[in-house]
């Protein structure tokens, strides 16, 4: 998965968080910020592969 689609389930996933604040869904909150912490591990696997091409290892 590349940054932009780990940075694009992160905005998903706050979309869906705020929605669920909204209409007072607690489950669309619980699975909003799921997404968005799979996104945020995602961008920083992407991040932690980068410096190892950059590293020449």
């Amino acid at each position: 998965m590349s940054k932009s689609k780990a940075k694009a389930k992160q905005m998903k996933g706050k979309l869906k968080e705020t929605a669920g604040d909204a209409m007072d869904d607690k489950r669309m909150q619980a699975e909003g910020r799921g997404e968005q912490a799979m996104g945020k591990a995602q961008e920083a696997a992407e991040k932690a592969g980068d410096r190892i091409k950059k590293s020449g290892r």
